[in-house]
């Protein structure tokens, strides 16, 4: 138990509807004689969740996923409705921008103001004022009013604040998405020491590299529920499949078949049938076989495809193309395979296509399509992996 700095129980945030004056003194009301309101909205509801020294976790959902209001819960800024939140060890937060900071004063006594309150005494923050003051490398800017600051300044200062006093448990709200790339540069080495060093990390982020880069494992928020925790290319992963099927579901257009001279009957893949989505590991194998039927005998084309889940195209391939037959099964039905050996497709959320086509190639008839997740860790970007080696003179140096 000593390791554990987060315990979080059965922990939901509710607000109660108040869009009107009536809505407002009923809720008051139900308040005062100590009621539950039934129609309280929930931005959080049932998270349980341990977090022990030295993990690193992203919080990744959409906006109004109830990220930001977890971590309020954590900190101690809300109060649950239900549930229970315990925190052993000191914490660093950096929340809402500018939240802490008085927007008349200076930073520099801001600095001093927070050295304060986080309970630093006068020689403590005689030694760090300069490392902070560097940290944050706002220049003359450090005697001004916090009011005059950009949003990137006050996310500097902030940070500078919490890096001199190195918490057991970071707290971080899109702080990387705010600044200048250098800062952003900074920050990130500064918690990969922070890590290496036994520090604890939770990083709310909408960047899948940022999660990937800096924690092991993340949580996936939706509409104030958990919908995954555990291994963060795992979990971040299913967030993208998800949020890429959402997206397409949102733009795709229902199919057009042409007729039924040419029907496809099945596809396979992997070995397995159906409608289900098939997981692949990075590299591996993709084995796709289709039965198709001809009405009239001819003997069909076939194209083979493979496409992001939002509809991007990533390879299409087909029997007329390669110049390869399809195997007659019988009068009508014609059978068709296709390999991919060490498919070199970046982990994510595909679909894969099967298409035919008449005998000339130039008339499609039918398309059957079937999900398709590729795993592995990856900070890559793109679609693909190409092989590629890096080239550097004698006595070069790599950043």
């Amino acid at each position: 138990m000593s390791n554990l700095l987060i315990s979080a129980v059965g922990v939901s945030k509710a607000y109660p509807r108040a869009h009107l004056a009536a809505d407002r003194m009923r809720s008051l009301g139900r308040l005062l004689l100590g009621r539950q309101d039934a129609d309280a909205q929930y931005v959080v509801r049932d998270i349980d969740l341990s977090v022990r020294r030295g993990e690193s976790i992203a919080i990744i959902g959409q906006n109004g996923a109830g990220k930001s209001t977890l971590l309020k819960l954590i900190t101690g800024v809300l109060t649950p409705t239900r549930g229970k939140v315990e925190v052993f060890g000191s914490v660093g937060a950096l929340l809402e921008l500018g939240a802490g900071f008085h927007p008349e004063y200076s930073g520099r006594d801001n600095i001093e103001m927070a050295a304060a309150l986080h309970g630093l005494s006068r020689d403590e923050l005689a030694s760090r004022l300069q490392q902070i003051i560097e940290f944050a490398d706002i220049g003359n800017y450090i005697d001004e009013p916090v009011k005059h600051y950009s949003s990137g300044m006050v996310v500097r200062l902030g940070f500078a604040i919490i890096a001199s006093l190195k918490p057991d448990l970071l707290i971080t709200d899109e702080v990387l998405a705010v600044g200048d790339e250098s800062f952003q540069k900074k920050c990130i080495r500064w918690m990969e020491d922070y890590l290496e060093q036994g520090g604890t990390l939770l990083l709310v982020t909408h960047s899948m590299y940022h999660a990937q880069k800096l924690c092991r494992h993340a949580l996936w928020l939706d509409q104030g529920r958990l919908m995954q925790f555990g291994d963060v290319f795992d979990v971040s992963q299913a967030y993208l499949a998800w949020h890429e099927r959402k997206q397409a579901a949102s733009e795709q257009r229902p199919a057009q078949r042409f007729g039924v001279e040419f029907e496809i009957v099945d596809l396979e893949i992997n070995g397995s049938g159906g409608n289900q989505s098939t997981m692949l590991e990075f590299g591996g194998t993709l084995l796709m076989k289709s039965r198709i039927r001809s009405r009239d005998g001819r003997v069909p084309v076939a194209m083979f495809g493979i496409v992001r889940a939002d509809g991007t195209p990533v390879y299409g391939v087909s029997t007329d193309m390669d110049e390869v037959s399809v195997q007659r099964l019988s009068d009508h039905d014609y059978r068709v395979e296709i390999e991919f050996v060490g498919l070199s497709l970046l982990p994510g959320s595909y679909q894969v296509r099967v298409h035919t086509m008449d005998t000339e190639g130039l008339r499609l008839f039918d398309t059957l399509e079937r999900g398709l997740t590729i795993r592995g860790e990856s900070r890559e970007f793109g679609l693909v992996r190409l092989a590629h080696r890096w080239n550097h003179s004698a006595g070069g140096q790599v950043d």
